[in-house]
């Protein structure tokens, strides 16, 4: 039976990627001129919806975006109550991956199955397949046979031989067939990794002759991003260093991909911005990746901003800054409902918050757009490229606790791209939601 797809509107975002609903485990792949990123679904748990207090997911989504900036929700595209093998109220649609072979889209998940006379108890993974990365996907009858466990990943190498990784306490691969449906090999352990502390999710890619093997690790109290090198899929492997530390909302899980587009190289990977006070409702992130010249991966830093440019005539969210001032803080437009966004507040003059990689274009606008509130008033003035760059406008913002549309008409010509700063000149207890030009 195939999964129907239902897409909804593109939504404009930074970190997190999506803003209006909870995503997790991405996988993020390269299809044509698109980024598409293939996701498991948080949803909060009920008395009889899953269990209170743990993961609750029971279906997936599929995000695409061309410019890394608005990102299309494509619908679900496999439910667990759909997929013929697995148990229907199992909630345990974990970590997927996606990968294309001979024009085809293979949708590899875990979740526990319903017989467990056939499949035996805990998880496994099974295949959804489909003729467009958007799907529609018809699930597989039955699971890949030999393999227990979670968090698949499937890699394709140069000579067109494809492996299947996954987790189970310990990182597992083995070779796929052609069909990509069934294991060529033995599935055996990748034992060169730590060996204290859970170690799951892997990723594997290929750069320049180096294979690394990716994966979340507890080395500590909850998990980091680490990988090992080798020179073939299977290693031997050399454990390497730390891609991302712990992440610093606490959020326990931290699961990721990694893909090159457009001569640039992203990590994807999830915290839990939009749910601070429970780590199993997460939001999935990206940033730019970069190598060192041995070919050992820098640390990436996770950032509010995130990837790609922002268009100058787009709602440009000032809270998912590059860099902010001491007195600028940022909160909740609503605590009621996190998924309306957030703010930035300035407590005093001279406080700021830069907003990297706005593009203007060719044309000047003629008009900025401003939605903001005070309970004293201010001044906010917007500025170019740095914190005391070129004054665009400057903003009265009245007195007032509701949220207020401002308008003025710019006096300077604006083009091409720049970095967007908004300072307080004076006032104080000013927030702003974001800045539009048009």
């Amino acid at each position: 039976m195939a999964s129907a797809v239902v897409a909804v509107e593109c939504l404009p975002a930074q970190n997190p990627l999506i803003t209006n609903q909870y995503s997790a485990d991405p996988s993020a792949r390269v299809f044509g001129d698109k980024v598409y990123i293939f996701t498991s679904h948080d949803i909060l748990a009920t008395q009889n919806r899953g269990r209170v207090g743990w993961f609750c997911m029971e279906d997936y989504h599929v995000f695409s975006s061309s410019d890394l900036t608005t990102w299309k929700d494509n619908g679900v595209i496999v439910t667990q109550n759909k997929v013929p093998w697995v148990k229907p109220d199992s909630y345990s649609m974990w970590a997927p991956d996606c990968i294309n072979r001979n024009g085809k889209y293979y949708f590899y998940f875990p979740s526990t199955p319903k017989d467990t006379n056939i499949n035996g108890k805990g998880f496994t993974v099974g295949v959804a397949i489909a003729d467009k990365p958007e799907g529609p996907y018809t699930p597989q009858v039955e699971p890949i046979k030999g393999v227990r466990g979670i968090d698949p990943n499937v890699f394709i190498d140069k000579d067109g031989q494809a492996y299947l990784y996954w987790s189970q306490g310990n990182i597992y691969a083995a070779k796929l067939k052609e069909s990509m449906l069934e294991l060529a090999s033995e599935p055996q352990v990748l034992t060169e990794l730590p060996d204290k502390g859970l170690k799951e999710g892997p990723y594997m890619f290929e750069r320049n002759g180096i294979y690394y093997l990716t994966y979340p690790h507890v080395a500590n109290k909850i998990e980091r991003l680490e990988y090992a090198v080798g020179k073939s899929p299977l290693g031997p492997f050399t454990v390497t260093g730390v891609i991302m530390d712990e992440s610093p909302t606490g959020c326990w899980t931290n699961h990721h991909s990694i893909i090159e587009f457009k001569n640039q190289w992203y990590l994807f990977y999830h915290h839990n911005d939009l749910s601070p006070a429970f780590d199993k409702a997460r939001s999935i992130r990206s940033d730019s990746l970069f190598f060192n010249k041995d070919g050992t991966i820098r640390k990436v830093i996770p950032t509010l901003r995130g990837i790609g440019v922002t268009q100058a005539t787009s709602q440009i969210q000032m809270d998912r800054y590059s860099v902010i001032s001491n007195d600028a803080a940022i909160d909740f437009l609503d605590t009621a409902n996190r998924f309306k966004g957030w703010k930035v507040t300035f407590s005093k003059p001279a406080a700021w918050v830069q907003y990297n990689s706005v593009e203007f274009g060719k044309q000047s606008p003629k008009a900025i757009n401003l939605r903001a509130k005070s309970s004293e008033g201010g001044t906010l003035e917007v500025r170019l490229d740095d914190a005391n760059g070129p004054v665009v406008i400057q903003v009265q913002i009245p007195k007032n606790k509701e949220w207020e549309l401002t308008q003025s008409s710019l006096k300077r010509k604006i083009t091409g791209r720049h970095h967007l700063i908004a300072r307080l000149k004076e006032g104080s207890d000013v927030a702003l939601d974001w800045i539009q030009f048009e």
